[in-house]
C-alpha cells in the first residue's frame, strides 16, 4: 500500500472527509468507473465517456487521482506521446464502494444499464472478483506478484470493457 497522508493534510480527521477530499467530485468517480467497467486507460477514452467531461477538468482530475495514489500514469510503449492510466491497488479497492453507490442509485432513482445492476445484485462477490481479476490482467499482477501476460490476455484487456457495459 502507498503512504498514508497525515491527518493534518486533511480539513479534519474524519475518514469520510478524507475520502471526499481525495476523490474530489463526481468526475473523479466517473473516471474510476470508466477504468473499472469500460477499461478506459487514455485521455481520449475518458473524453469519449457519455458524460462529456471537459478536457481541462479531466486533466485536473487525473492529476488529483494520481497525486492521491488512486491511479498511475506511464507513457505508452508504442506511442510515447500517449499516457496510459492504470488503477493502483488503492484505486481498485474503491470497487465495492462504487458498486454500492450504483445499487443505491438504482434502488432510489430511474437509471439505465439494468443488466449491470442485475449482475451486481445477484452476484456482488463474483462481480467484484471479476473487477479485481481484470485489474490483475491490466497491471500484470496477481496476488501482488508480477505475472507475465500472454497475447490472449492482452487481447482480453483491450476488449473487456465493451462486454461489461457501464
Amino acid at each position: 500500500m502507498g503512504r498514508k497522508k497525515a491527518k493534518s493534510e486533511w480539513r479534519s480527521g474524519c475518514p469520510l472527509n478524507a475520502s471526499v477530499e481525495m476523490l474530489g467530485d463526481q468526475w473523479s468517480l466517473l473516471i474510476i468507473r470508466d477504468m473499472m467497467l469500460r477499461g478506459s486507460r487514455t485521455f481520449t477514452e475518458f473524453l469519449d465517456s457519455y458524460e462529456m467531461i471537459a478536457s481541462n477538468v479531466l486533466a485536473d482530475r487525473l492529476r488529483r487521482l494520481e497525486a492521491n495514489g488512486i491511479l498511475t500514469r506511464e507513457r505508452d510503449a508504442k506511442d510515447r506521446r500517449k499516457q496510459i492510466y492504470r488503477l493502483t491497488e488503492k484505486g481498485i479497492d474503491l470497487a465495492p464502494v462504487l458498486t454500492e453507490m450504483v445499487l443505491w442509485a438504482a434502488a432510489h432513482e430511474e437509471t439505465e444499464n439494468a443488466a449491470l445492476v442485475r449482475k451486481m445484485r445477484t452476484d456482488k462477490k463474483g462481480f467484484l472478483a471479476e473487477i479485481r481479476q481484470r485489474w490483475a490482467v491490466v497491471t500484470g499482477r496477481a496476488g501482488g506478484k508480477r505475472v507475465k501476460r500472454s497475447r490472449s490476455s492482452k487481447h482480453e484487456e483491450r476488449n473487456w470493457g465493451r462486454a461489461s457495459g457501464g
